[in-house]
């Protein structure tokens, strides 16, 4: 497949997507493991299944194929600390444990994500330098968080979701 579209080009314009920030993780033979993603979105409601790009390159990618099973954590606002630890730190040095706990795969779950979904892998797909993950949801739990906006990246700058009003 051949493009004419400038690589540059298109990031600016993908910039202008917001993205939910969520924290993938998965638990693998050295602990917990996980990264920062924005590409992810559901995909079915029946049965309830979600897709995940992770670059092929990406320390949790192999981790996910091999454990069958993993999270998804959408960050609130407050979250932004754990972003620069997620920048800053690899493997399980990103792990704060009191921050963490489970719900039935063993997947790394942010105790106080806005949502959280725990998956058992599904399918892949090639998606050239991703992996296109398919996860099928085991179960979710939404946060009761004072700050109850979700931590969006657009523009290249952290936002913020708030509702509109009529």
């Amino acid at each position: 497949m051949t493009s004419t579209v400038q690589i540059p080009d298109f990031q600016q314009a993908m910039a202008s997507f917001p993205g939910g920030i969520t924290a993938v993780t998965t638990r693998s033979t050295d602990g917990p493991i996980g990264i920062i993603a924005t590409a992810v979105c559901s995909l079915s409601a029946e049965p309830p299944s979600i897709l995940v790009c992770v670059h092929k390159s990406a320390s949790v990618h192999d981790a996910i194929l091999d454990a069958g099973r993993f999270a998804v954590n959408l960050l609130s606002t407050g979250h932004r600390e754990l972003v620069a630890r997620f920048q800053q730190e690899r493997g399980a040095a990103r792990f704060e444990a009191d921050l963490w706990t489970q719900l039935e795969t063993g997947a790394p779950i942010l105790a106080d994500a806005a949502v959280a979904l725990d998956c058992t892998l599904l399918d892949t797909h090639d998606g050239y330098s991703h992996t296109i993950i398919v996860g099928a949801v085991a179960a979710t739990r939404v946060g009761k968080t004072p700050d109850a906006g979700c931590l969006l990246w657009h523009d290249r700058t952290y936002a913020r979701s708030t509702p509109l009003t009529a």
